[in-house]
């Protein structure tokens, strides 16, 4: 037997394929910030994390340029060694001043971010509470560690009290969570999580991918937005969604940051960003910064839409972000829904499991601060004609 027998047993992609209806990897050939081009069609694009617009922004595009003119392609080494640029410094020390933490670490991606963080803190001895739909690079980094995961049902707080009741008090105990859930689109409940981690003396680390940018007064993350911004211990943020680059960032405690950078497999051995990136990622700082309209423009954006898919019936669950899911039903309904809007010209997001529950499939619709309300009608048209021919709307 060959431990490639399990490829040619994986049929389910090449049958979704053969349908019609495959979703994944469609080649894009040009992108503004709110429209994309696919085989020569144009489509609004309302399925990117790009929540600000500022991939196109001209200052971000400016800056990673004249980085590439000033330090070449790439660092050619990782962080440790060969790759710092005072380009990863600056960027850290301005990360630290916006997340309000003492200092800050950048990783290549955010999912690195996650597993290094996670798997150097927690020993062997230790416990993590982890809700059940976080990030796979939470659970990857979990698994990573010599730790203990016990893993709670989505947002539930009661069952969060009682595994945190079993665990003894001199045992080391992480309690991590996403901060904006990014398929649903709904918020952790951090101000409970707060006060259980006090009871029962637990860090709190949360990963606010899908929030850093976005919530807030300042655009800090869903800590802030609750006022709780001092209460979570370590803040794990991305430039891939508000930030408009490519990698990750780890916020806390001076001392932990300085513990992290020295042990973290993740960091030591992989290349650093590129100068491009960290540049862009500084630039996007500059603008989120100086520009809160921009995150006053995208709430109006997604106050409009998830009012109008809630008028016309759709499940859109417990949505409180910029990211609006759609409930459908089976995988193949999702996909030939997802086929349907694309056809029309909206790109959207199917999700299937693991990513969500058997069954309950969801067109995950995410918004940017750049849509023009054309865009918008155009979205709610679209969705609206195409939820009543599946018969999920009246």
């Amino acid at each position: 037997m060959s431990l490639f027998d399990k490829c040619g047993r994986f049929t389910r992609a090449r049958e979704v394929q053969a349908a019609g209806i495959y979703p994944y990897f469609q080649p894009i050939s040009a992108t503004t910030a709110n429209r994309v081009t696919i085989e020569g069609r144009e489509l609004v694009m309302a399925g990117s994390n790009n929540y600000l617009g500022l991939t196109d922004h001209p200052r971000v595009k400016e800056a990673a340029n004249d980085a590439v003119n000033r330090f070449g392609s790439g660092c050619t080494g990782s962080r440790f060694l060969n790759g710092t640029l005072d380009l990863h410094v600056d960027l850290e020390e301005r990360l630290a001043r916006f997340a309000d933490k003492e200092a800050a670490l950048t990783m290549s991606t955010g999912f690195q971010t996650n597993l290094g963080t996670i798997s150097t803190l927690v020993a062997r001895e230790d416990v993590i509470l982890c809700d059940r739909e976080n990030h796979a690079s939470i659970i990857d980094g979990c698994r990573l560690s010599f730790g203990n995961m016990r893993k709670y049902r989505h947002n539930d707080m009661d069952e969060l009290e009682g595994l945190l009741q079993r665990e003894p008090p001199d045992r080391g105990k992480l309690i991590i969570v996403d901060g904006v859930f990014s398929m649903r689109g709904d918020l952790a409940n951090i101000p409970r999580i707060v006060e259980l981690a006090r009871e029962y003396g637990a860090n709190v680390i949360v990963d606010d991918a899908h929030g850093v940018g976005v919530m807030g007064e300042h655009g800090r993350g869903t800590a802030e937005h609750y006022g709780l911004n001092d209460e979570v211990d370590l803040v794990i943020g991305t430039f891939s969604k508000s930030f408009a680059s490519l990698g990750g960032f780890v916020a806390g405690p001076e001392e932990v940051i300085h513990y992290i950078k020295h042990h973290a497999r993740a960091l030591i051995f992989s290349a650093s960003i590129t100068p491009a990136s960290a540049a862009a990622a500084l630039a996007a700082l500059d603008v989120i910064e100086a520009e809160p309209e921009r995150r006053a423009r995208l709430w109006e954006v997604v106050a409009k839409m998830k009012t109008a898919f809630d008028s016309m019936g759709f499940d859109t669950d417990a949505s409180d972000s910029p990211v609006i899911p759609l409930r459908v039903g089976s995988d193949i309904d999702t996909f030939r829904f997802w086929r349907a809007l694309f056809d029309n010209g909206v790109f959207t997001n199917p999700v299937i499991s693991p990513a969500v529950p058997p069954g309950e499939g969801l067109i995950r619709t995410s918004y940017m601060a750049t849509h023009t309300d054309e865009d918008l009608d155009r979205v709610i048209e679209v969705v609206g004609n195409v939820g009543r021919e599946f018969g999920l709307i009246s």
